[in-house]
This record gives structure tokens, sequence and C-alpha cells, in this order.
């Protein structure tokens, strides 16, 4: 098969130039001011640190509709047909817009790239015919798929759930999806795959079967985690978190949730987590305390890369602007030891009242140098060291004498209360002087 010419695929973006670094100091709109692709950060070029991926859903499906009307984006690609020939040639204008970003990933949702047809078959088929022409354009690009995942939240008949529908035959349906998607993503060297319950949850249990519904879940992605055994796909299984949308109570509400689900299911070596800033918002949580129950409990895996609004109880999936929360956020990813199979996504879209591509193009932007200079800025914190000494230090009683006996196991309470009652009174704490730590933090930025 002969690559495609490595030139521009298509007209829509002839006046956007390729977005290139060019430093702090530039007032050019359309460039990289901090992302600086292989320059070489903590041992690293930037682009592998961060891994950044463009998603195909609300990038170049979206149409900014809301429940108060309909969209307002109308894009010059578009026919407005929903054909399988739309489709391949929409994904001409897809890697034209990711070569010009200078990104490395893309990743989508099987109906995002393909539209349904008559009948599964016919569903599986179009499916089918756009991988194809995805892994040419990949082939002639360089881009590659950071995640595939099945969209099972959009169509009626998930209207009560996918893998935990009432209905034998969603959770067929449901099968037949994931097991299309996990071939295409092995089709097209995809590096994780991605689960996203959008309807797995209930509304009242005056109709729910809970503990029911939780098994079904369960063998679900014991099958799905066969299924890739059996055909060779190595990619790393990832959950997403999202609380309290669409439904009242998700299953997949946050990180603690999900890890205790996969405990329960024996999963916690075979599925890890992809933490949306969003998600963790509206689940009452900030971002970096998502993140780092990850860290510690061994299932950081990927990283959806938007923000919420605080003022908005939705998910607005704007994007990220704030390099300070980037910052702490790639604090806790290069403590992880950064990233393996996952990255950065944009999980992002330009609000309803942004028309031009080139706002598309401005949001790519804001969200790469954002979390690029949060890259620089947490490899300084790291390289100083001063905020992980002062934690340490703050935990200095555990390296000793009766703190380390309760670390190390040796410790009981007939122990401790022979030693509280001979010392009389616990030693005072020290001031955990957060204020100077936030002066800390924000001098390196």
């Amino acid at each position: 098969m002969k690559p495609a010419a490595r030139q521009s695929f298509t007209k829509h973006f002839e006046k956007i130039p390729h977005i290139a670094y060019e430093g702090a100091d530039s007032d050019n709109p359309l460039s990289y001011r901090w992302y600086n692709a292989d320059e070489v950060i903590a041992g690293k070029k930037m682009k592998d640190h961060l891994r950044m991926a463009v998603c195909y859903w609300h990038t170049f499906r979206g149409t900014a509709l809301d429940i108060f009307g309909p969209g307002t984006l109308v894009r010059a690609w578009e026919d407005g047909s929903n054909s399988v020939d739309m489709a391949v040639k929409r994904t001409e204008v897809v890697f034209d817009f990711i070569t010009r970003l200078g990104l490395p990933f893309y990743c989508f949702h099987d109906r995002d790239v393909a539209p349904e047809g008559a009948n599964l078959t016919e569903t599986n088929k179009n499916l089918w015919a756009v991988a194809k022409r995805l892994k040419e354009l990949q082939a002639a690009t360089g881009v590659k798929l950071l995640w595939g995942t099945a969209n099972m939240f959009s169509h009626p008949r998930f209207s009560q759930g996918a893998a935990t529908s009432p209905n034998a035959d969603v959770f067929a349906y449901c099968a037949n999806s994931v097991k299309e998607m996990l071939d295409v993503s092995k089709f097209l060297g995809g590096e994780n795959y991605v689960f996203w319950g959008g309807r797995e949850g209930y509304n009242t249990l005056l109709n729910t079967d809970m503990a029911r519904e939780s098994d079904h879940a369960g063998a679900f992605f014991h099958m799905a985690a066969d299924y890739a055994k059996k055909i060779g796909f190595k990619g790393q299984f990832l959950i997403e978190p999202k609380a309290m949308e669409p439904t009242k109570h998700q299953y997949d509400f946050d990180a603690a949730t999900c890890l205790a689900f996969l405990r329960r299911y024996g999963l916690e070596k075979t599925i890890k987590l992809n933490i949306e800033q969003n998600h963790a918002l509206l689940a009452g949580k900030d971002f970096c305390h998502e993140l780092d129950v990850c860290r510690i409990n061994g299932v950081l895996g990927s990283v959806d890369a938007n923000r919420g609004d605080a003022m908005n109880g939705w998910d607005t999936d704007q994007f990220p602007n704030d390099y300070r929360e980037c910052a702490q956020a790639m604090l806790i990813i290069l403590k992880n030891g950064g990233f393996t199979s996952g990255g950065l996504n944009f999980d992002a879209k330009v609000r309803r009242d942004s028309y031009d591509v080139e706002d598309m193009f401005h949001g790519h932007i804001c969200g790469v140098d954002a979390w690029a200079r949060g890259l620089r800025i947490a490899a300084k914190i790291a390289k100083a060291g001063k905020i992980d000494k002062f934690i340490k230090d703050r935990y200095a009683s555990y390296d000793k004498g009766v703190g380390k006996e309760i670390e190390s196991g040796k410790a009981t309470f007939e122990s401790l209360q022979e030693y509280i009652l001979k010392k009389g009174e616990a030693a005072g704490n020290a001031s955990a002087r957060q204020e100077y730590l936030e002066n800390l933090f924000n001098s390196y930025c």
C-alpha cells in the first residue's frame, strides 16, 4: 500500500500554518510559547512526557448543540449526509488538523468515525471501511492511536445502561461493539482501550437491582480482557470515572469507587484509570486528588486534559488554561514515573459561540501550552526537592522509634498504650505551613 503524500490533505486549513514553537516572548497566537516537542526536560523530550492526543468527537463531530437549541458550528467539510463516504473524507480533515498542530496521537469512539448502518452487520462493515483509511493516514503522517473506545451511551438502546442494562440483548450488543473496537484498535496499533460508562448507573432503587448490574459489569470487563488476550491486543485497559452525569448514581463515580469495583471483581491488575479534570470537579474532588489516589494505588493510566467551570454543574469540557493546576498534576505524573501507554488527550471543545476553524486551533494551542508550561514548572519543583523534603520531614516521627514500629507492623495497641502512658502526652504538632508551601509553589511559576 502506497502511503498518502505528506503534504496537507485538505483545503480547509489553508490559512493556518503548521504550529511551531516560538518561545515565551512570541506574540503570534498561532504558535507555541511553551511546547517545544523535542526539547529535553527532566531527561525526556517534552512530546514523550506529555503524549498529547486530539479527540475526534468534540473537535470534528461536535456541533455545539445544547438542551436549548441546535448546533451553531457548521463545518465546511461536512455535507450533512452522515454517510460512509463522508466519514472517509473526514479522516483527511482530521489528519490535516493534527499534523498542523504537530501532535503525536489521536483517539476516537466507533461512532465518531463511522455511522451506524441499516443493521449491525452493516454497522461493523462501516467501521472497518473507515479504519482502513485511518491506517493509511497513520502510516503517511506518523500519528498514532492513543486509544479507541465504543460509544455505548448516545443511542436510545443505551438509555437504561450498556453492560449494566436490564436488557440482555443490549449487553450482547455492547459485546459486539467492544469486540469490534478491540479488533480495530489492535489493527491501528492503539496503545490503550478506554471504557467510559456514560449510562452505567441508575436513577432510583425502586426499579434497580444494583448487585446484579454490578456483577454484569464485572463479567463484561472479564470478557473484554479474555478477548483482548485471545487476539493479542497488548493495549492497556482504562476506565474513566465520571460523577452524577447523566444518571443520578454513576457506578464509576470517582477513582476510589472504581478501585473498589476493580478489587471486588479481581480486575485491579488488568484495568487502570483515565482521569478527567472536569469529571473530578463534578465528583466534588480536586483533579490532583484523583490523580494521586490512582498513583498510590498503582492505577494511574492516562488523563483527559480539559477543565470544568466551578460555577456550572455540567460537564463543560473546556480547554485547559490553568498552568498552575497542570504543574501540580505533572508533579504527580512525574512521581508516578511518567506515562507509559497513556497520555494527555484533549477531551475539550470550543464554546458554542466560537464559530471559526481558527478557534479549534486556538483552543488546542492553549491546552498544549498550559500542560507544557506545567511540565516545565513541575520539573523545576521536582529538581529543587524542597517540597518533597518538607513532606518527608513532616513524617519524620515514623522513621524511628515508635513510628517505625507502627509502619513495620510490630506495634500493637498494648505496646502503644505502654509507650504513650509512659510519655504522658503526645508531642506537639509542628506547623503544616500551608501558606509557605503555596508561596514556594508559586515562586516556581
